[in-house]
């Protein structure tokens, strides 16, 4: 078994509130990310899949294809986005780093042919990343 990795970047804005606290609780729980305006973040996304060796390509998947499926997935719906304004998995959900790594799983994971989905590791600055490995 192989395991490969691709790196991508992206921007996106995004606030914490959960609309069943008070003003003040999301205030005293989410502090200045509750701020309606937003702030934003240069997001470090790694995706990593895994698979065997192709006899025939010498691949465990053709680097251009996953890049594409990277691209149109997720760079695309998200790079200089409001998440929780412009991207319908944040419609109803906190759009936490946590909840990131999770949403772009779930656009990833059925798209993939020739390898398996492995984990999601998602920067949100350089010391503080989340990784998620599908439902257990």
């Amino acid at each position: 078994m192989l395991y490969l990795t691709r790196k991508a970047e992206f921007s996106a804005a995004h606030y914490y509130n959960n609309p069943e606290f008070s003003l003040e609780e999301n205030q005293r729980i989410f502090g200045k990310c509750n701020n309606p305006h937003g702030h934003g973040h240069n997001y470090t996304l790694e995706v990593t899949v895994k698979g065997q060796v192709d006899a025939c390509s010498g691949f465990v998947v053709d680097l251009k294809q996953l890049k594409d499926i990277m691209n149109r997935e997720v760079i695309d719906a998200l790079d200089h986005r409001f998440l929780n304004h412009e991207v319908p998995e944040f419609k109803h959900a906190i759009p936490t780093t946590e909840n990131l790594a999770i949403a772009i799983w779930d656009r990833l994971n059925t798209k993939l042919r020739t390898a398996e989905l492995h984990r999601i590791r998602v920067y949100e600055t350089p010391d503080l990343f989340v990784d998620y490995y599908g439902e257990a």
